[in-house]
């Protein structure tokens, strides 16, 4: 996993809409980037839909939200519409940029095991270097752990 003080990967990757999204092009802002393993699952809505609810909080801190996921832009776009999202959701369906953060990993669910994005937010200041790395990120809490860092 990509470490506090390493230059974040820069990528190229489809936005909700599916128009590329270049992370470099936010340089000169603070970027909260955040993956999440699937889109329109319990623990994902519930960590999407506390960005949303507390975006102005992010915005006063001067940051950009993203979400990340290896969901087809199709499947992503849904997931924006239904819950009203008001940030940029990214889909990574080749999971080149989970696999460039360190994020994409072995799990299991019932005995099987798999591949999958591994839920992680990585804050990422003006210059594009990792400042915080919040690995295995509870949905519940996520906004308050990342505003607190912002805050810092």
């Amino acid at each position: 996993m990509i470490e506090q003080g390493q230059q974040a990967p820069d990528f190229t990757i489809p936005d909700q809409d599916g128009a590329p999204f270049t992370l470099s092009l936010l340089r000169g802002k603070h970027v909260v980037l955040y993956f999440y393993p699937k889109a329109s699952t319990p623990g994902c809505t519930t960590q999407a839909c506390g960005v949303r609810d507390h975006l102005p909080a992010y915005e006063e801190a001067g940051a950009v939200v993203l979400g990340v996921s290896p969901d087809p832009v199709k499947k992503v776009k849904k997931f924006h519409a239904d819950q009203g999202l008001n940030f940029t959701l990214l889909a990574d369906e080749d999971h080149a940029v989970c696999e460039a953060f360190g994020v994409w990993a072995e799990k299991s669910m019932y005995g099987k095991t798999y591949m999958g994005a591994q839920r992680a937010t990585f804050i990422i200041d003006p210059e594009g270097i990792v400042r915080h790395v919040i690995a295995k990120v509870s949905p519940k809490t996520h906004d308050d752990e990342v505003l607190a860092l912002l805050a810092g």
